[in-house]
Parts: structure tokens; C-alpha cells; sequence
């Protein structure tokens, strides 16, 4: 066990026995009651998941990938702007197990696990179609790489800060290791980076990626477990992607066996759940920055990308994302971002970064895009997401199972892949105990 596990309450990670019995054991009031009933024709068991982010994609992918072998599974993905729309397809894209204070978060070591091996699904379709092996008659633009593999480094930024990093870092996670470096060794790392108090935090196996590039091809490994399981004629699996919304749950009542909602800040517009969720809604401004063409100048290929009060997440040699800004509260939405409000993060934003990195003064803004995170409470654990079924929630009876998975913060890349799978696998049985407690307490709270 480790010492993030240890920490996380008194669910342990085991599965329930349940689990580990054979045969198709999804949605537990839909089997068959006899052996004759099982015998006959299965009507496929339909799922919609509300949001293509973070949370929607990795369920649609556990749904599909841990399904047993002769499953009839029907899936529909419900969201109007399409695959990372929302606020996880502009997150800036820095990947690690830990807090600002390079702390390990809760279930580090398993999250990160689990996210490596979705990132490595996606970067296996990507794969597979550039070197022709997948037959798949679907095909999105994705870049061929969407994953930078050159670190994250955070300089110390005053002394108190300096003693806290060093303590966290002495006890970080085999993983994904911390090494304090002193300013030769920081600034081979990344030439006129500025370490004001001598030292600064290199995470060497921490990852930069392109999350919108990377939505994508989760869907791609989506639909290619579809086709895998044409292929075999055993079982028949099924997946939409419909570019509209759900406005109210009932609109779809009776259409499905469950309804996963993974719609992030929005999902408390649905009127069901209106004034229910315990989330603080936070508008967040990234600008894209650039390096002009005509000049020689670059980024450092083998550079990390960088930590501070402004982080920087780096795209190419001459491209990278600077972030980000925090307006709680807001009910903004839109991922456009006007002239003026790119003003203010612009002038709030690189300040904070040139402090750190004073190179970024040579870059030109090109541009603006916002999302809302939605922001769950704050517990002894950290910020831990929502999970749980939720038909006491949703008004009336409901005729399918409602089930929440929402409140991912500034964690979503780091939570989704392995909160995701165990949402998936509650789901198919029908049953939240698969479910740390920590992340259905919130239920019991608002009772």
C-alpha cells in the first residue's frame, strides 16, 4: 500500500467479490431471471453519457473495453460541441501526480497509472492508422504524436516555499519521481530559466499533451473496440456520437438502461440536478503564444515545460500555452474569449510568468480560449471529484439508473482514466460500493 493509499478512507481498492464471478454481469435488474430467458435473443443494454471530455471518454472506453465477451452494448455519447468541447479540450495539458506543493494527491499512484495506460491506448490508435494496421473506416485528424515526454520543473519561488517542496519531494512517488536541482543543474535543463532561491523541482517522467488531439483518439480506441467485436461475431456493441444536448433527463427517460452524466460545470443546468451539486463553478483564460516564424529562436527541444504562479505547457519549438486565470463563479460558458477579457489574462498572466521564465516577454499572444472547471469542496483529502448513483436526486421514478461522475477541477487529466474505469465498472454491475467512499460522501452531505 502505498502512502497516497493509505490516506484515502477506509475503502481499500479491492474489488467485490462480485467482480470476479464469470459471464455478463452488467445492469444486475436487467438479467434474466431463468436459464430459458437467458437463452433468448439479448436486447442490447443502452448506455448514453452526457459529455465528450475527460470523464465521458474514459467511461465510454471502460464501458466498452472491460464489457465481458458476448455483450450486447449500445452507447451513446450526447454533446453539442462535440469531442472536448468543453473545458478539458483546452486544459493546458501538464500531467503529474501532485499538488502545487509537489505533494502526492489522493490515489496518486493509481491515477497515474491508470492515465499512462489511456494515454498509451490513444497514442496506439493514432498509431495503428498511421502505419496502416487498423481497418477501421473511421478517421479524425489527429496529430501523430500527442504526447511530449520532457518533464515538468517548478522553481522555488521564496523560502518558505523552497522548505515545503523539499520536504514533499523527499517522499514522492517511484513513479513519478522529484529531484531538487540547484540553478547550474535547472538551467541545463532549460537555458535562462530563473531559479530565484537556488533550487527548483524537476519531475522528469511528467508529460505534457495535447488534450484535444488526445479526446480525439480516446474516441478512435472507442471505436475500435467496436470494430474488434464485429469482427469476432461474438456479442454486438454499438456507439454514437451525437453532436446535441440533453437539456433535461427526462427528455430520454426510458430510452436507456443508464444515464452517465459527465457534463463537468454544466452538468448543474440540467433542471434535475439544478441547485443540487455541491460545485463552484471557475472561468479559466489560456493564451497561445508564439514565437514569430521568421526568427531562429525556439523553445529548447529537450526542455520541460514549466511550474510557477503562471505554468507554461509547451506545444512545439515555437508554440505554447500559458495559463491560467481563476474567476469564480462564473456562469461564462462559452469557450470564446473576447478582446477584452484576453486583455486581462494577458496582463495578469505574464507578469507571473516572466518572473520565472523572462524569455516569454519575445513571444506574441495569438489568441484566447476558456473553459469552466467545475470545482468540487474541499475535504482532509484534497479536492476529491463527485461519483455515485444518483436517482434519488433525479425527481419521480426514474425508469434507468442515473449515475454522476463530475467535479474533476484542475485534476482531470490526472483522475479521469482510473475514475473513469471504476465508474465504469459500478455502472455494469449496478452497484456504487465499487466507489472509494470519499467520492460519494458528498451524496450524504446534501441530505
Amino acid at each position: 500500500m502505498t502512502a497516497a493509499t493509505a490516506t484515502a478512507g477506509s475503502w481499500s481498492g479491492a474489488m467485490p467479490p462480485t467482480l470476479l464471478l464469470p459471464g455478463p454481469r452488467f445492469l444486475p435488474a436487467r438479467r434474466a431471471t431463468s436459464a430459458a430467458a437467458s437463452s433468448l435473443p439479448q436486447r442490447p443494454l443502452r448506455c448514453a453519457v452526457l459529455g465528450a471530455g475527460f470523464a465521458g471518454l474514459s467511461v465510454v472506453y471502460h464501458l466498452l473495453k472491460e464489457s465481458p465477451a458476448g455483450s450486447h452494448l449500445s452507447v451513446d455519447i450526447y454533446d453539442k460541441g462535440g469531442v472536448g468541447a468543453g473545458a478539458s479540450g483546452i486544459s493546458g495539458g501538464l500531467v503529474h501526480p501532485y499538488s502545487p506543493k509537489v505533494k502526492p494527491l489522493w490515489l496518486g499512484e493509481e491515477c497515474w497509472e491508470e492515465c499512462l495506460k489511456l494515454l498509451g491506448v490513444a497514442q496506439t490508435a493514432i498509431d495503428a492508422r498511421k502505419s496502416g494496421a487498423s481497418g477501421s473506416v473511421w478517421y479524425t485528424n489527429c496529430r501523430e504524436r500527442i504526447i511530449r515526454r520532457r518533464g515538468i520543473i517548478r522553481p522555488a519561488v521564496d523560502v518558505k516555499n523552497l522548505d515545503i517542496l523539499s520536504n514533499n519531494a523527499s517522499n514522492c512517488l517511484p513513479s513519478c519521481v522529484v529531484e531538487r536541482v540547484d540553478r547550474d543543474a535547472a538551467q541545463n535543463l532549460l537555458p535562462n530559466l530563473v531559479v530565484p532561491y537556488g533550487s527548483a523541482f524537476y519531475m522528469p517522467d511528467a508529460l505534457s499533451i495535447w488534450p484535444l488531439q488526445y479526446l480525439q483518439a480516446i474516441l478512435l480506441a472507442c471505436k475500435d473496440l467496436v470494430e474488434e467485436n464485429r469482427a469476432s461475431s461474438i456479442g454486438a456493441m454499438d456507439l454514437n456520437l451525437n453532436r446535441k444536448s440533453v437539456d433535461c433527463l427526462h427528455d430520454i427517460e426510458g430510452e436507456y438502461d443508464a444515464v452517465i452524466i459527465c457534463l463537468g460545470a454544466e452538468s448543474d443546468l440540467l433542471p434535475e440536478l439544478s441547485g443540487k451539486l455541491p460545485l463552484r463553478t471557475c472561468r479559466g483564460v489560456i493564451a497561445h503564444m508564439q514565437l514569430p516564424t521568421n526568427t531562429r529562436e525556439c523553445y529548447p527541444d529537450q526542455s520541460p515545460s514549466i511550474l510557477s504562479d503562471a505554468w507554461l505547457a509547451v506545444q512545439g519549438p515555437k508554440d505554447l500555452c500559458m495559463g491560467s486565470t481563476w474567476e469564480w463563479r462564473s456562469r461564462n460558458y462559452s469557450a470564446e474569449v473576447s478582446e477584452e477579457e484576453s486583455s486581462r489574462a494577458l496582463q495578469e498572466l505574464l507578469p507571473k510568468a516572466s518572473v520565472i521564465y523572462p524569455k516569454i516577454k519575445d513571444w506574441t499572444f495569438e489568441g484566447a480560449r476558456a473553459g469552466v472547471r467545475a470545482m468540487p469542496p474541499n475535504t482532509t483529502l484534497g479536492s476529491l471529484p463527485l461519483l455515485g448513483c444518483i436517482d434519488d436526486l433525479v425527481q419521480g421514478k426514474p425508469s434507468c439508473r442515473y449515475w454522476l461522475f463530475a467535479g474533476l477541477g484542475a485534476r482531470g487529466l490526472l483522475f479521469h482514466a482510473f475514475l473513469g474505469k471504476l465508474m465504469a465498472q459500478a455502472v455494469r454491475l449496478g452497484c456504487e460500493n465499487v466507489l472509494p467512499p470519499e467520492l460519494t460522501s458528498w451524496k450524504r452531505k446534501q441530505r
